[in-house]
């Protein structure tokens, strides 16, 4: 059974940093894609970040490109998302999934359907 469990999230002040990990269990990922997405209130989930297991490759949405990075740890299994100059904007509940996307991975990462399992979620939240 795949699991996914998302830990990390607290409250913070704008400026301030965070790192979550996302620790993923129940098969061998080696050929899955790792993504963030994050839901605020009232709004649609959106993509975050992702990162191939195998090449390591990442992507980004334009709002968090250059505050924020993707890595992993093979030997943990486990994702990290490192989030720095944190704004109010960026408060939402955050979730890992994974994914498999075989093609066009930049294009379809950034897209919740193309991801099977999912976390619990993590809250973030910046205040001003």
């Amino acid at each position: 059974q795949v699991q996914l469990v998302e830990s990390g999230g607290g409250l913070v002040q704008a400026g301030g940093s965070l790192r979550l990990s996302c620790a993923a269990s129940g098969r061998t990922f080696s050929r899955y894609t790792l993504g963030w997405f994050r839901q605020a209130p009232g709004k649609e989930r959106e993509f975050v970040a992702a990162i191939t297991w195998s090449s390591g490759s990442t992507y980004y949405a334009d709002s968090v490109k250059g505050r924020f990075t993707i890595s992993r740890d093979n030997a943990k299994n486990t994702v990290y998302l490192q989030m720095n100059s944190l704004k109010p904007e960026d408060t939402a509940v955050y979730y890992c999934a994974a994914g498999r996307i075989d093609t066009l991975v930049y294009l379809y990462s950034r897209r919740p359907t193309a991801y099977d399992y999912w976390g619990q979620g993590t809250q973030v939240t910046v205040s001003s």
